[in-house]
């Protein structure tokens, strides 16, 4: 391995894929960082251009269109912010759907409606590409440390292509979750869905414990180090015990958006979810605020109706 100026390329020349990268938000530039890092050959779109000019000073080339963008790839990665965004990155004026090369694979990491993936699957396969649903579990510092939660479904052959590639970006190998795009999304939509219930429960126990003169910082510290030794208790723990909701890892918004699909796939499911709905109403009037906080910072609505 050879150190070249910022990066360390351990690839060889029949390993370095061209790849391209669209939706240079916090978590897409960070996973864009590490493709870069691990010698891939990467384009970069963004539709508000600067955002692309870090990846630009490391190597990348970037692009003016997502159809630019995926003209030579082999692997089309996309985070944008919900179903609308990646509907016109794919299908809109200019988009990748009918640029992509024959036989490459887009990696829908995007938190979406199962049903959004699952019709630009279909879309995918109709113009000889395809679509593997890859949503990803973690803040953008776990992204920029490469230490994502992977998932993945969709078409077998396309997932064998991607999985080399998506090891760069998280600690183990992606979970694969079959052959319907559509599942990787509904685990990713249970995981934000658990996050929500997880910081709501921290939040009440908190608030009871500091309500009866207990030290919130020491019942965290305690639970977080016995029953709930887990990263999620921990890392969100930490900001409903401080009452401190920075940095922002995702707005209200963002996340109020990803209850609202649980409570669409719940109504078409027929599962009654009054703890999602409840998580939901939480983020709304957070979000109402117009507070810039992370969106774990709706645990303060817990703290304030009892009066803290």
């Amino acid at each position: 391995m050879r150190a070249v100026g910022y990066f360390t390329h351990s690839l060889s020349h029949s390993h370095r894929m061209n790849i391209a990268f669209l939706g240079l938000g916090n978590m897409g530039e960070a996973m864009a960082t590490n493709l870069l890092k691990a010698g891939h050959q990467l384009t970069v779109y963004n539709r508000t251009a600067s955002k692309a000019a870090p990846l630009e000073k490391l190597g990348a080339t970037v692009a003016a269109t997502p159809a630019q963008a995926v003209r030579e790839a082999a692997i089309a990665f996309s985070m944008v912010t919900d179903d609308a965004a990646l509907e016109a990155l794919c299908t809109g004026p200019d988009g990748l759907l009918p640029a992509l090369p024959q036989g490459a694979v887009h990696a829908s990491c995007s938190t979406v409606a199962p049903d959004t993936n699952r019709r630009l699957a279909e879309k995918h396969a109709q113009h000889g590409s395809q679509l593997v649903a890859a949503p990803v579990f973690g803040k953008p510092d776990a992204a920029a440390a490469a230490k994502l939660w992977l998932i993945m479904a969709g078409d077998e052959a396309a997932k064998q292509t991607l999985r080399p590639v998506l090891e760069v970006l998280g600690q183990g190998s992606a979970q694969d979750f079959g052959p319907d795009p559509g599942a990787a999304n509904i685990i990713k939509l249970c995981g934000n869905f658990m996050l929500g219930a997880a910081i709501e429960a921290m939040a009440e126990a908190f608030t009871l414990a500091q309500k009866s003169g207990l030290d919130r910082q020491q019942v965290y510290e305690f639970f977080t180090s016995t029953l709930f030794n887990v990263p999620v208790y921990k890392g969100y723990g930490k900001l409903v015990a401080e009452r401190h909701y920075q940095p922002v890892g995702a707005t209200p918004a963002i996340i109020r958006k990803d209850l609202r699909l649980v409570l669409d796939e719940a109504r078409t499911q027929v599962v009654p979810m009054p703890l999602a709905n409840l998580v939901f109403d939480r983020l709304s009037a957070t979000m109402a605020q117009n507070e810039e906080v992370d969106w774990s910072g709706f645990a303060e609505r817990v703290a304030k109706d009892a009066g803290l």
